[in-house]
């Protein structure tokens, strides 16, 4: 096996993935020859040699620039992580210590997760960690793989269903959608919504799309019933202040509630009928396995927001 990767390796030139590397970010032959200061005859040579070797046209011209083929795309799955790997061993000390590192991490999370989770990992850092910097980048789960493989982040917070199998995940803690409202304006019966207080108040909802329906408007509607939505946010920066000064109910995961409710004086029920609960998790690339610096930093939200399984899992 080994004298078969060996011969492999030396009929390849490893330069050529770099040439790969670029003509997918730049989409131009010449923007990718100048981002490796290289001509653009010898960009032109290395994009020959690749489709050479795979196969492939690998880049189309069109309209747009050089476009990628799904060969390439599917290249680019596995020849990132191995160059992330790489340039990692090259450049990281083999030891990380937080109190004297300085490093800058990138991490990908929604507004709502940045509202829980950074105030105490900002807190931790400060304390353990004073020359680390984070960097928080808005994602969802839509996103966040992609953005893992492109590099945009090195590690992503939230509700993700599925994992690739050149990526891996910690689980860290679950969460059920509430409804939170002013109870000075949203007046209730007991300290729990009923069904036909829900529906007699208006909503507050946020939504990716930005669109007045959803997850919750479609469990409704399996039973018949309907709300009446009158404001629509991509993000959740708005909605408690709306809440707090309007007689109308936000529905948003518990962990933003409880924010909410103890910083606003906001009140905070279950809703009135069932929906499934969810999970947030860590999510990194399998090229990363190995960075003692992102280890620490994994740690820390495990610590900070998982379970005692989480923990340990984060510290293996």
């Amino acid at each position: 096996m080994a004298n078969i990767i060996e011969n492999d390796f030396r009929r390849f030139d490893l330069n050529l993935l770099l040439a790969f590397r670029a003509l997918l970010a730049e989409r131009s032959v010449t923007r990718a020859a100048q981002r490796l200061f290289l001509g653009q005859p010898a960009m032109s040579g290395a994009l020959r040699r690749l489709r050479a070797t795979f196969g492939d046209e690998l880049f189309v011209r069109t309209p747009q620039g050089m476009t990628p083929t799904p060969r390439a795309l599917e290249l680019a799955r596995q020849i990132e992580p191995f160059l992330q790997s790489l340039h990692q061993a090259l450049t990281q000390p083999a030891v990380f210590e937080p109190a004297h590192a300085q490093r800058v991490f990138r991490i990908g999370l929604s507004d709502s997760l940045e509202v829980l989770l950074m105030p105490e990992i900002m807190a931790r850092v400060a304390e353990r960690a004073p020359s680390v910097k984070l960097i928080a980048r808005t994602t969802d789960s839509t996103r966040a793989a992609a953005m893992l493989d492109d590099g945009t982040i090195e590690l992503a917070l939230g509700v993700f269903r599925e994992c690739v199998p050149w990526q891996r995940r910690l689980p860290l803690f679950a969460w059920r959608f509430v409804s939170v409202y002013n109870p000075a304006l949203v007046k209730t019966r007991r300290k729990q919504l009923s069904m036909e207080e829900f529906l007699r108040h208006r909503h507050i909802l946020t939504s990716f799309s930005a669109g007045l329906h959803g997850f919750i408007d479609d469990r409704l509607e399996m039973q018949g019933l309907r709300r009446e939505v009158v404001f629509s946010s991509s993000n959740f920066a708005t909605s408690p202040f709306i809440v707090q000064r309007t007689a109308a109910i936000a529905t948003v995961p518990d962990f933003i509630g409880r924010v909410w409710r103890d910083t606003l004086g906001l009140a905070m029920s279950p809703l009135p009928f069932d929906v499934p609960g969810y999970e947030v998790s860590a999510m990194w690339a399998a090229a990363h396995d190995q960075d003692l610096g992102l280890a620490w930093l994994r740690r820390e939200f495990a610590d900070a927001f998982g379970t005692g399984d989480a923990a340990a899992n984060a510290a293996s």
